[in-house]
């Protein structure tokens, strides 16, 4: 057998850059050693910036019909909620929504849904695209050579062009090809249930600090968290039991608890590595292979997810040939910068959790800052993603950012016209000057955007990147940038 591309892991990640690729028009075989999803809790929702990505992809629909894994409910007088940092509570009503950051997103927002629930969506998406995925299958060892990579599947052998990483924090894609991963071991072991309580003790609703750690409790529907600064688990992949919560419940916060059921139920650390470049050759990481951490803050499935869209059309456009010079090096030199920020906020989050004096001291600062509406508004965008800009694509406020959700004279949106999977620059000022440098690179679109009245055009790349924003009939810089993200004029 012979594709384009064999992507190692079938979660979110590994479909998600499966769709991307299709799109393209490549040819994917996705393998995983699983035989069905992981029903095992893991995300209950994703950030603004992946929701955009959702959307630009015509799969918020799908996704809005999930029902989430776990819903944020609070009793009457409690502020909405709007995430957490460090197991501090960040107040919905807090943040200023005119901030900057909260450039229009059209219908994207954060989206409570089950990562088991995303996972099918981006596998139906990425089936009816042509991509082959095989569940069952593991992957044993790989040869590259300057022409490819061959894979072998148990007996079976595999030829593709290139072989692409999404296999977990435990990827052995990685370790096969010999990418460095450095960081920081762990020093701490987290549980995380949903239980069915035959009786819940003392337990307050939401997250607290406690003696021996964090303990988080939500009543619906019986999820308990509990965070112990012991060092590692003796044994990660050992089944969590009913007594093993307990235990720790009682350990962290001295209440006595006793589960019926546990219907689900993990462990994690704060192991936190990331791989020193996410490519060697013709071998490529995505998501948890290419950087670990804890899940606090709730950013792993977004960062991997993030990956994906990028890597996705810099791989495309360099097997289909014409790519610029350098084109696929920069999905490193862009993702691990945003990893490296990810790290550092979880192990933050690690280090203001930990039951010390000097920890609950720094905490008592944090949380007065989080009080504020500076600080709660920068926080939450910080966790949203929408503060992620990529350097070096120009000076124009927008460039290097998401693009945001224009809305056309015509009634229709940005995001409506970027479901091909293309690049799109737009002409809103009816330049032919515009339309004539764009000519055999990059699809244009003439229209006008009331809403924005002073620009001349946006030069948006098929991740939903502004690569180019020009005002006022100003068009400097645009050749650089379709030259440097879509190769010379034909």
């Amino acid at each position: 057998m012979e594709t384009d591309v064999v992507i190692c892991g079938g979660g979110p990640v590994g479909l998600m850059l499966a769709g991307e690729l299709q799109l393209a028009g490549v040819g994917v075989l996705v393998v995983e050693r699983r035989t069905g999803i992981d029903p095992t809790i893991k995300a209950g929702g994703i950030s603004t910036a992946t929701a955009e990505a959702m959307y630009r992809r015509g799969l918020l629909p799908a996704l809005a019909r999930q029902r989430p894994a776990f819903a944020r409910t609070r009793p009457p007088g409690v502020p909405r909620p709007a995430g957490q940092f460090a197991g501090i509570p960040i107040d919905g009503d807090l943040i200023d929504t005119g901030d900057p950051a909260f450039r229009d997103t059209g219908p994207a927002g954060e989206l409570m849904v089950a990562q088991q629930r995303l996972e099918q969506v981006l596998e139906d998406h990425a089936i009816s695209l042509g991509a082959v995925v095989r569940r069952g299958v593991e992957l044993t060892g790989f040869e590259t050579d300057d022409g490819g990579v061959t894979v072998r599947l148990g007996r079976e052998s595999v030829r593709a062009g290139w072989l692409a990483g999404c296999d977990g924090g435990r990827s052995a894609v990685r370790k096969l090809a010999g990418f460095a991963f450095p960081g920081t071991g762990p020093t701490l072991t987290g549980r995380q249930a949903v239980v069915e309580l035959a009786d819940a003790g003392g337990l307050c609703p939401g997250w607290h600090a406690a003696a021996g750690g964090q303990i988080g409790y939500w009543p619906m529907p019986g999820r308990i968290v509990t965070v112990e600064f012991d060092g590692p688990p003796a044994d990660r992949d050992a089944p969590v039991t009913a007594t093993e919560i307990e235990d720790s419940v009682r350990r962290v916060s001295g209440t006595e608890i006793r589960i019926g059921e546990v219907r689900t139920a993990t462990r994690y650390t704060d192991n936190s590595r990331l791989a020193a470049t996410y490519r060697i050759g013709r071998v490529l990481l995505a998501g948890d292979a290419a950087h670990v951490h804890s899940p606090f803050g709730g950013q792993g499935l977004n960062l991997g997810l993030g990956d994906a869209v990028n890597l996705g059309w810099k791989l495309a456009a360099t097997i289909r040939g014409g790519a610029p010079g350098g084109l696929l090096d920069t999905y490193s030199t862009e993702r691990r910068p945003i990893a490296e920020w990810v790290l550092d906020w979880t192990r933050a989050q690690a280090a203001l959790m930990r039951p010390d004096a000097h920890s609950a001291a720094l905490r008592e600062v944090v949380t007065g800052l989080l009080a504020t509406r500076d600080g709660a508004t920068y926080v939450a965008t910080r966790l949203s993603g929408l503060r992620h800009r990529y350097p070096g694509l120009g000076s124009h406020p927008l460039a290097g950012t998401s693009a945001p959700d224009l809305e056309f004279a015509d009634g229709t949106r940005l995001g409506e016209h970027l479901t091909a999977g293309g690049g799109l620059l737009l002409d809103l000022a009816g330049s032919a000057a515009v339309r004539d440098l764009a000519m055999g690179r990059v699809r244009t679109q003439t229209t006008k955007c009331p809403g924005r009245p002073g620009l001349t055009g946006v030069l948006v790349r098929p991740d939903g990147i502004v690569a180019w924003a020009g005002e006022d009939g100003a068009t400097e810089g645009l050749e650089t940038a379709l030259t440097t993200w879509f190769g010379t004029a034909l």
